[in-house]
Order: C-alpha cells, then sequence, then structure tokens
C-alpha cells in the first residue's frame, strides 16, 4: 500500500501559490458554488468581537458559514446578525453529548437559527472502540428520525481516526456508512482528514453517491501539515469534479490552527473561486 506521502504526491495537479490577501473584494469571482467557512477557523476572533469577525467574514466575499455551537448567545441575534451582513448559515456542528442529553433544546435553536443541517463533528479518544460505534449508529439514527420531523438533516464530520481499525479490525467509517440509514444521517466529508488517512474521497463518492452533501475544504503541505486552501497538494479540482455524484452542495473553508486566521480564509476563497468543477 502506498504511504500518505507517495498518494498525495501521485494526485498532485496544483502547485503551492501564495495568494493576494491585501484585497477581500477579488473574491467576489463568479462562481456557480456557494462556498462558505467554519466559523471554528476564526473562533478566537468570535470571541473577542463577534458581530465584528462575522462582518470581515462577509466582506470576505463569503456565501454562507458553518457554526459552531454555542448554547449561550442569543439564536435570535445570531440570526439577525447573519441576514443584516448576506450571510446563510445552512449547518452547525454540535456536540455528541448534547444532541444525547438535550436534543430537543438543540432542534428548537436550529429552527429559530434557520440550520438545514445539525452536524455531529467529533468523537472522544474513549468514544472509539467498536462497542461505541455501535451505540453511536443507533444514536445517529434515531436524532435523524428527530432531525427529519422537524425539516432538519443530521450528518457526521470525519477525521482520520474513522480509517483505523477497530479492534475487531472493523474500519468505522465504513461500518458507519454501512448501518445508518442514508436518509436519515449524511456525510459531511473533510478532504484533508480522509487524505491524510490515506483514502480516497472520490471512491467514497462512487461506492456512496448522494451521500456527501457538505464537504470542508483545507489544504495540505509535503510535511502533512494543515494549509489554506491553494497552498498545498490537495488536488481540488479532481475530487470535485465529482461533486454530483457525490451529492454536495455545501463548500466549507476551514483550518484548524492558521497562523493568520483572515489571511487564511481570504486567500483560501480567492483559490476556491479560481476552480472550475
Amino acid at each position: 500500500m502506498m504511504n500518505r506521502r507517495t498518494f498525495l504526491q501521485s494526485t498532485a495537479l496544483f502547485p503551492a501559490a501564495v495568494h493576494a490577501l491585501t484585497e477581500p473584494k477579488l473574491s467576489r469571482i463568479q462562481s456557480p458554488h456557494r462556498i462558505g467557512v467554519q466559523l471554528y477557523t476564526v473562533r478566537d476572533l468570535l470571541a473577542s468581537d463577534y458581530e465584528g469577525t462575522i462582518r470581515v467574514v462577509a466582506e470576505a466575499g463569503y456565501d454562507e458559514v458553518e457554526t459552531v455551537w454555542d448554547g449561550d448567545r442569543d439564536p435570535d441575534d445570531i440570526r439577525a446578525l447573519f441576514e443584516e451582513v448576506g450571510l446563510d448559515a445552512p449547518s452547525t456542528h454540535v456536540p455528541l453529548e448534547t444532541l444525547r442529553d438535550n436534543l430537543t433544546g438543540t432542534l428548537d435553536v436550529a429552527g429559530k437559527i434557520g440550520y438545514s443541517y445539525i452536524v455531529c463533528a467529533w468523537l472522544e479518544e474513549d468514544q472509539r472502540s467498536m462497542s461505541d460505534y455501535r451505540s453511536h449508529v443507533a444514536l445517529f439514527n434515531e436524532v435523524g428520525e428527530a432531525c427529519k420531523e422537524v425539516g432538519i438533516q443530521f450528518a457526521y464530520h470525519n477525521h482520520q481516526f474513522e480509517f483505523e481499525a477497530t479492534e475487531e479490525g472493523i474500519i468505522p467509517y465504513d461500518y458507519m456508512l454501512a448501518e445508518l440509514d442514508p436518509d436519515l444521517v449524511k456525510m459531511e466529508i473533510d478532504l484533508y482528514w480522509i487524505a491524510y488517512a490515506n483514502q480516497d474521497a472520490k471512491d467514497y463518492f462512487q461506492r456512496h453517491p448522494g451521500r456527501f452533501p457538505l464537504c470542508h475544504l483545507k489544504d495540505m503541505g509535503e510535511d502533512l501539515s494543515m494549509t489554506p486552501v491553494g497552498e498545498g497538494q490537495i488536488d481540488f479540482t479532481d475530487i470535485l469534479s465529482e461533486h454530483e455524484t457525490a451529492g454536495l452542495k455545501h463548500y466549507f473553508v476551514e483550518h484548524d490552527n492558521p497562523k493568520d486566521p483572515l489571511a487564511s480564509i481570504r486567500s483560501s476563497i480567492n483559490y476556491i473561486k479560481s476552480l472550475k468543477f
């Protein structure tokens, strides 16, 4: 089996590039796809100035945002701010414990803000045994059913650990795709983490068509580090050429630990909106 580095080098099309950051309006390039940002990327800025940061995100040219769950902030205020600056908010990440312990309250807040998707985005290290995954599948199908009843789609977001075999030799991501109801639970595919796990996103699209309405876009350097989109070696044009097969509808830029969050989101959107897919 080829290693991660060989895999990425064999699929790389675009050289590393650094895009101009000095003029946010350059990101107003016409694109047939609505591009969003996962607000985890600018979480530190949000903590110090929530409204100002949201305005900067809108000015950078983004069409929509995916939020990180914040049960302490007034949902009506959040919705009003997004509407004022012209940002849609189709999706939010919700902790597993919140889904399990307060689903009714979660759905109420989601309805007020107007989310179309609720996404479980993380499992702690002690929640990744095969027994845990069986419990997660049962819970996720129940959450998906409750979401469907109020017109919301439930989804699950991957990292690399879902592609590591459990103690029973089972690949959790494959297990979830097989056992989750495809109508009740969709997948938000993270293109960095699936590449990091040395897996082929297009292969998953083709084997499970229509299961991936959401994706995260972040790039990978030669040392496997996370980089802004367009500054690494992931071939986004090739992967996203399968967007119809995948069922992709929403594309969220993300960087877990950017040196300069605003520079990262600006350069990333300029690159993505220059792609043809």
